[in-house]
């Protein structure tokens, strides 16, 4: 079963800014197979406590994530922590889960990080129990969520949103390339000055008595 919860700035039409995590650390190992790189995880600071996930708008980074949900998704989780819940002035830790790794030798819902330097914590210096009570008050419980169709239907709009760019640039740079050709086409004198067109000395002298005439017979 995976718990979803609402955060203030969730969105209802895209399911962005959305919270969800599993009731054990056997479903965590589930959740951590099929999140979305959208996703950012959470969890306290050297405890124990529940792996939260929040997923991001298309395009935006942890650094984007408003202040209402970052301190939505650390009382959650500080919340759903046994020795966390009882602990003030704690940290959460919190990574986007493309950092996360998880090697054979760990335990069941254990996972460490790839890049240190890509984990930001944040302050919870007490429980607020206005906002636990509310997130808790939009939680919704799915048995059965299809996580792995989830993601298969996430790579398949990737992968058709990178197809269809790189059809765009390599239109645009044939369209450049036409117009560069052109642009020299109309630069050079071939267009100008022909062979065919082009009169000699000795016709000149041939065909006229005086230069005057020939410039006369040109104009």
């Amino acid at each position: 079963m995976v718990l979803y919860f609402q955060p203030r700035n969730y969105n209802a039409a895209t399911r962005d800014y959305l919270i969800y995590m599993g009731i054990d650390k056997f479903e965590n190992e589930t959740l951590l197979q099929h999140a979305l790189p959208l996703d950012v995880w959470f969890h306290v600071d050297d405890l124990s406590s529940a792996h939260v996930y929040l997923r991001l708008p298309k395009g935006h980074s942890m650094k984007d994530i408003p202040a209402e949900t970052l301190e939505d998704c650390a009382q959650l989780v500080k919340a759903n922590s046994i020795q966390g819940n009882k602990v003030d002035n704690l940290s959460v830790v919190y990574t986007p889960v493309s950092n996360l790794r998880k090697t054979a030798s760990m335990e069941v819902g254990q996972v460490g990080f790839r890049d240190y330097k890509a984990v930001l914590k944040t302050k919870v210096l007490e429980r607020v129990n206005v906002i636990v009570n509310r997130l808790n008050g939009t939680k919704r419980d799915v048995p059965h969520p299809d996580l792995a169709g989830e993601k298969e239907a996430y790579e398949r709009e990737v992968r058709q949103a990178k197809k269809a760019e790189t059809q765009a640039q390599k239109k645009a740079e044939k369209a450049a390339k036409e117009a560069a050709e052109r642009e020299k086409d109309l630069r050079s004198y071939k267009h100008i000055m022909q062979e065919d067109a082009m009169v000699s000395s000795k016709e000149v002298a041939e065909k006229y008595k005086s230069f005057q005439d020939y410039e006369d017979d040109f104009m």
